[in-house]
């Protein structure tokens, strides 16, 4: 699905250009290429739009769709130059999509671009990247066309190629009464489930009766009483081009998931819809039908990929399959048949077991038997190591071999079981076969398609790609992962006229001519242009005249740049133009000219092979672009002799010797210097280069590491060894030891044994001057040096008092800046987890021992208006103690604190009930941060909920002027203003008032209606009259919001799961409230015409029990309101995000025959519809506006992209400060959301 994500998106006649402000050669932007064999265009993939493409295909090959958009013209439509313009009335949707047919048709590409047509539909470049359903997007655009074409004389151009009509009846059995409702239709919709093809779906669903008896009995309105009656479904109008879309996608009650129905469901290429008519007595041809399209989704439910197979209707393409291919295939099976004795060829000895056979097909496991039996070795040992499977290598011959339907049997070609049989018996059979195909032996066979045939051309266009297919390839989507979801058929009346056959530009309206002509002139010019380019190389020449020759390679006199000559040349051309142009670009040259291939290496410029005869073409001699050439007399460069060749080539190499002893003792630092030999260069001569006192080599292969296992050392044996032969390359490093530090080897082993750690160092900085300055050293260390040895380090390079050694300590610093805890003075640096480079402040205060630990420590869970404090406790202190200390230290009192952790999210969080227990039992750690919070721990068993009242608001203007009503009941709800546990409360820009009025301890066995009496006897709920607790309503709070609506008043708390941080909210009631499992509750409130507000919200109670459909509550809601269905308009509210989501009912159109499929609940995405949703609804009658938003929702989207903003520019500060960790948020993918498919259409009524 995004195979073209990618590429580059040039169109030539489109209002985009790429490359915009770009300087880049020609061929960085090539024209797109031209189509190829097949003569028909594809259509480029911009992310994720395949659903798109597939769709768009079928439409162009429906030629009276094409000509009925073609024929309307721009007095109608307009023009896209007017679009810019306030005032003028352009129809941009069908504007575009006769362009993009017309590309499709004309234009010279190979696959055309949809940018300027999706961004007709108001798409953005999110909406290119999602994935929708293609029969979703049928009926979108269908709708978006008629509502653009208003007003038009293609106003009913959708009605009049797609629109039928089927009619429901109910026959009353008692006095005949029959009840019928008419419904349209664009797309019939039929089930794939249980089901073997579209006929029997069709049967099912308009030949079938469905009958009321027994228990399930029918009202009649002629008898007023329940009677026995049979229902059914019939089409009474049936449209020129019938669009049928497969319910391939169900959802399994069982597991809770969604799931594709893979099964094989068959359609024929020809369908007589006679049985499924209301009117029958019409001639045959009235209903047959033809297959010209099927669109096929390869994938899952949840992803995939769309593509589609066309019948070319007009014969547009050049439909030509590669039957030489297939002649080649047969002549290897002849020739493997022949030699098959000889080579044991499987392919033979297959065909021979299957030919002996009497029946006509075999079981598989049954001849992998025969096989075991008839060669004394099984297919595994045998044959699979080099062929495979035994059932994919037969798979793979679908030539010779063909599987039953189940693929459980397998039998042999009938020409191939004539042509093979008398080899292996040595008999020939007389008698040809009866049948072409092996007839199976099952119960259902599928009904195959016929052969391809002049005038019935397929095409497989998927994206960019066409290619050519037979007819009978569509029999292979009848079933897996990739098959067929939607079909097209059309009326077998409808005759093409026979100047549209293979004409392209049949009934195209001359404007659009004009400027596909004029766009295929630019399309050649610039693939001319770029042909050109395409072949130009650019080769960097290097004169020996600014060339010396020194230190084994070849160095500029100057800068590289100034002794660089560039020249681009046609890769065409031969050496001896090549060499030509060389001999004009220079004013002199004595001598004669050789070029060599140079290669810039870390030593210098060397050069390689001389390039020979100058016939052969820069192309055919291997010079590529940006190759070097050096041009020079082949001799000598500057008087020096040049070797030339692999063979000679530099080697950098790092020569580090042993300079000094650290103060530490544990480690050692080395001077480092750079030395370039040939890789020819004997071990020896190195060693007199290096070493001329005499000593020992080391090599290491690992680069800069210096780690004692990566060195190893060069022995005597091996002097006359070359520098290429034991490994070493640029960047490679020799340690010389002097006769003194030889003790530190292992000569025996050749390891190096003394440099056990890695040299490195630490950075320090000074945290214990009281002045301004800040100063820095560093120190070197080893990952097993001791802290103490590293402070006192320290304290001598700062040039710092002695004595401050016993009161100062070293603490990590992190990327913000901020000091960690100390680290224990006895720790290696391997032991106290750090890295070499980190920072480290010194500072004032003794360091913690092991068995100490060093915690942070806030009063409150706002750290931020709290200051962060420090204690050093033993980690056997109990939790007790070290609450009593940390209250100390903070300067409060009271046995009225408790201690929690901090969480992930900084907020208080798991609180430390076990007050005896040991900080370390306790998995307390050196760096935690504990939180001292207000308040006992409430006893085991029990929970301390804090309460919140809560009740809906308006605005001011709509309400009654009455005092503050909670559901009807009349409260003061400023007594309520009371804070939970210190902290303040914050007014909640919502349509709701939300007041704290205390907390409550109460047992987890207790039951909800006992918490809700509990409530009531809260001093700021004293004054409420509720008679009983069944008038309350409780929510659980998330995010200052009421989430989880808690039903059943007898259920136990503990079975709410509530977790130990829960808030509740109660909502008094007007009236009683049991609220059973299957109800749903909702907020509804109905627009004002002509504002963008709403009146007072009204509680919903929804019964799910049968269906949570969008058209069950549109229905519902409508009963509520007393108003008809269709002049309502519902959407959900997200007030997260201040954002409306429209419910639509279109989407869950079934056959009204009995209902076996269970429809997409509301409670699942995009809706996840919930207790306290609230639902918006517009009367029709009223107001036409379908736009739900208010000035409210306004100035939220704009507070929260501003925050955005700000978010947005605090973390670019924070990338720039810290590259390293804002590298690693990056590659952190969010997930995207699930949304709606819509495409924006203009008013033209």
């Amino acid at each position: 699905m995004f195979g073209d994500l990618f590429e580059e998106d040039f169109s030539f006649i489109s209002n985009n250009h790429c490359g915009k402000g770009k300087k880049a050669k020609p061929r960085d932007c090539e024209p797109p290429a031209p189509r190829d064999f097949t003569n028909l265009s594809g259509i480029k993939n911009q992310g994720g739009t395949c659903y798109l493409n597939s769709l768009l295909q079928t439409l162009l090959f429906t030629p009276e769709f094409r000509e009925a958009l073609f024929s309307l013209g721009p007095e109608e439509l307009g023009t896209l130059d007017d679009s810019s313009k306030p005032d003028a009335k352009v129809r941009i949707i069908p504007l575009q999509l006769q362009r993009l047919f017309a590309q499709l048709l004309l234009l010279d590409q190979q696959a055309a671009s949809t940018t300027d047509l999706t961004e007709s539909f108001g798409w953005s470049s999110h909406e290119e990247m999602r994935q929708h359903d293609v029969q979703e997007l049928n009926r979108i655009l269908f709708s978006a066309l008629e509502t653009s074409l208003v007003g038009t004389s293609g106003h009913d151009l959708i009605n009049r190629l797609y629109h039928g009509i089927v009619v429901n009846q109910i026959v009353c059995k008692e006095c005949k009464n029959i009840s019928e409702r008419q419904e349209d239709f664009l797309d019939l919709t039929v089930a794939v489930k249980g089901v073997a093809g579209l006929e029997e779906a069709l049967w099912n669903t308009y030949v079938e009766e469905e009958h009321f008896e027994n228990e399930n009995l029918y009202r009649c309105g002629a008898c007023d009483k329940l009677v026995e009656a049979s229902k059914s479904a019939k089409l009474r109008k049936l449209p020129p081009f019938l669009t049928i879309s497969l319910l391939r996608f169900n959802f399994d009650f069982e597991k809770c998931e969604r799931y594709k129905e893979t099964s094989c469901y068959t359609f024929p290429s020809q369908i007589n819809l006679r049985p499924f008519c209301e009117q029958t007595e019409m001639d045959d041809s009235e209903y047959m039908y033809e297959l010209f399209s099927v669109i096929i989704h390869k994938g899952g439910c949840y992803g995939g990929h769309y593509h589609v197979y066309v019948r070319d209707v007009d014969e547009l393409g050049n439909w030509q399959l590669q039957e030489e291919e297939d002649k080649v295939i047969e002549d290897k099976a002849l020739r493997d048949t022949e030699n098959a004795k000889e080579m044991e060829n499987p392919l033979a000895v297959l065909k021979g077991i299957l030919s002996e056979e009497e029946a006509k097909q075999i079981p598989v496991d049954q001849l992998g038997q025969k096989l075991l039996e008839k060669k004394g070795m099984s297919w595994n040992k045998k044959y699979r190591k080099q062929y495979g499977p035994l059932r994919k290598y037969l798979q793979n011959h679908p030539q010779i071999f063909q599987f039953s339907p189940d693929e459980n049997k397998v039998g042999l070609k009938e020409n191939h079981k004539l042509m093979f049989k008398s080899d292996f018996q040595g008999q020939d059979l007389q008698s040809p076969p009866q049948k072409n195909d092996v007839q199976w032996n099952s119960e259902k066979t599928p009904p195959r398609l016929k052969d391809s045939s002049a005038g019935c051309h397929w095409f497989d266009l998927n994206d960019s790609k066409v290619q050519p297919i037979k007819e009978k390839d569509i029999e292979k989507q009848f079933e897996g992962k990739e098959s067929a979801y939607m079909l097209f058929y059309r009326k077998s009346q409808l005759k093409r006229p026979p100047e549209a056959r293979g004409n392209p530009r049949y009934k195209i309206p001359t404007h659009l001519l004009n400027e596909m002509n004029a766009a295929n002139t630019e399309l050649q010019k610039k693939r001319a242009e770029c042909d050109s380019a395409n072949n130009g190389i650019d080769l960097h020449l290097h004169l020996s005249s600014c060339y010396t020759f020194h230190n084994g390679a070849l160095h500029p006199v100057l800068t590289w740049k100034e002794s660089v000559v560039d020249l681009t040349i046609d890769r065409r051309k031969t050496l001896g133009d090549f060499r030509q142009s060389i001999f004009q670009m220079l004013e002199s040259w004595e001598g004669d000219m050789i070029l060599s291939i140079a290669k810039p290496l870390p030593a210098g410029l060397h050069l390689y092979q001389i390039l020979d005869g100058d016939e052969l073409t820069l192309d055919g001699i291997g010079l590529a672009d940006g190759a070097d050439v050096f041009v020079w007399n082949g001799k000598e460069v500057g008087g020096t002799k040049v070797m030339t060749g692999p063979d000679h080539e530099p080697v950098v190499l790092n020569v580090l010797r042993l300079a000094e002893y650290n103060e530490g003792g544990k480690g050692q630092h080395f001077t480092e210097s750079q030395h370039v030999f040939s890789c020819s260069t004997e071990l020896g001569e190195l060693h007199r280069a290096l070493a001329p006192a005499g000593g020992i080599i080391l090599k290491n292969l690992s680069g800069p590491e210096k780690e004692a296992k990566n060195w190893e050392v060069l022995l005597e044996e091996d002097m006359n060894k070359t520098v290429r032969s034991v490994g070493l390359t640029d960047g490679c490093s020799v340690l010389i030891l002097d006769s003194h530090d030889q003790s530190f080897v292992n000569v025996s082993s050749g390891n190096l044994t003394a440099f056990t750690y890695d040299i490195s160092w630490l950075q320090v900085k000074d945290f214990c001057r009281t002045g301004d300055e800040e100063k820095h050293v560093k120190i070197t260390a080893t990952i097993e040096t001791v802290m103490a040895d590293i402070k006192m380090k320290a304290i001598r390079e700062l040039q710092l008092e002695e004595e401050l050694a016993n009161a100062s300590c070293l603490r990590p610093v992190s990327g913000n800046g901020k000091l960690l805890s100390p680290v224990p003075e006895d720790y290696t640096v391997k032991e106290a987890e750090l890295k070499m480079g980190s920072l480290l402040g010194l500072c004032h205060g003794k360091a913690p021992t092991s068995t100490q630990l060093f915690l942070y420590f806030i009063v409150g869970s706002d750290h931020t208006a709290s200051p962060e404090m420090e204690i050093v406790v033993e980690e056997t202190t109990s939790v007790k103690e070290c609450l009593n200390l940390m209250l100390e230290k903070s300067g409060l009192s009271g046995d009225n604190w408790h201690l929690r952790r901090l969480d992930w999210c900084y907020e208080a969080g798991e609180a430390l009930n076990q007050e005896n227990a040991t900080l370390k039992e306790l998995n307390v750690c050196r760096g935690d941060t504990l939180v001292i919070t207000e308040g006992k721990l409430p006893p085991k068993g029990f929970l301390k909920i804090p309460i919140w009242w809560f009740k809906f608001s308006s605005p001011k203007k709509h309400r009654e002027p009455a005092p503050d009503q909670v559901n009807g009941l009349t409260c003061q709800m400023d007594a309520l203003q009371v804070s939970p546990a210190g902290d303040s409360p914050e007014h909640i820009h919502t349509d709701m008032d939300l007041c704290y009025a205390g907390s409550v301890e109460i047992a987890g066995e207790a039951s909800l209606e006992d918490l809700k009496m509990q409530a009531l006897t809260l001093p700021c709920c004293q004054e409420q009259v509720v008679p009983l607790p069944s008038f309350l309503r409780a929510w659980t709070l998330d995010s200052k919001r009421p989430g989880k609506l808690l039903r059943s008043n007898k259920q136990q708390l503990n079975d709410y799961r509530l977790g130990a941080r829960v808030e509740i909210c109660i909502e008094p009631l007007q009236k009683e409230e049991n609220l059973g499992p299957h109800e749903l509750l909702l907020r509804v409130q109905m627009g004002i015409p002509g504002e963008r507000d709403y009146y007072d919200p009204t509680d919903l109670v929804w019964d799910i029990s049968k269906e949570c459909t969008a058209w069950a509550l549109r229905q519902r809601v409508a009963a509520h309101y007393c108003l008809p269905v269709e002049k309502i308009e519902i959407a959900k509210y997200f007030p997260e995000r201040f954002e409306w989501l429209p419910i639509s009912s279109w989407t869950q159109q079934i056959s009204k025959r009995k209902r076996k499929k269970k429809l997409e609940s509301l409670q699942t995405a995009p809706y996840h519809l919930k207790d306290g949703d609230v639902i918006g609804v517009k009367n029709l009658l009223l107001d036409d506006t379908k736009d739900f938003s208010t000035l409210t929702d306004d100035i939220g989207k704009e507070k929260q992209r501003q925050l955005a903003l700000e978010k947005k520019k605090s973390r670019q500060a924070e990338r720039l400060q810290h590259p390293a960790f804002s590298e690693e948020k990056l590659n952190m993918k969010p997930r995207k959301p699930e949304v709606a498919l819509s495409i924006n259409v203009g008013v033209f009524r």
